[in-house]
């Protein structure tokens, strides 16, 4: 599963996801792409999912590019633990995905392939998504 190898702090704030996204909004290296369509977080866990449901899917012909990184930790206190005494212990990584950003992209496989596996892909995450085509360049 996808986890930064170091990291400069052990825990992070929430931090807030307002706004669309700003780099990685366009298909840039395959010819089809996955779009996030609203805002939140996938962790490394739902992406791998996706990514395994997808790879199957094309029969492992083609290729795939992840472009989110779950770089984010995500805490958590244990179960019956009475508030306070400072914060949880890292549990796992997260990728901050906003409105727009390009999730996956694949190429060397036709159109009808390509929007079924991505369509499975998109079935193993929280957020809505939509297919796109990569625009004349």
């Amino acid at each position: 599963m996808l986890a930064p190898k170091r990291v400069k702090f052990r825990k992070t704030f929430k931090g807030r996801t307002r706004g669309t996204a700003i780099r990685g909004n366009t298909v840039a290296f395959g010819e089809y792409g996955l779009m996030s369509l609203e805002p939140g977080w996938i962790s490394n866990r739902q992406l791998e999912a996706a990514r395994v449901a997808m790879t199957r899917e094309m029969k492992r012909g083609g290729k795939v590019w992840i472009r989110i990184f779950p770089d984010k930790p995500i805490t958590k206190k244990p179960a019956e633990t009475r508030m306070g005494k400072g914060k949880g212990n890292p549990e796992g990584w997260v990728a901050v995905v906003k409105p727009g950003r390009m999730l996956f992209e694949v190429e060397g496989v036709e159109v009808a392939l390509a929007q079924k596996s991505l369509a499975l892909a998109a079935a193993k995450l929280p957020l809505k998504t939509r297919f796109v085509k990569r625009t004349g360049d």
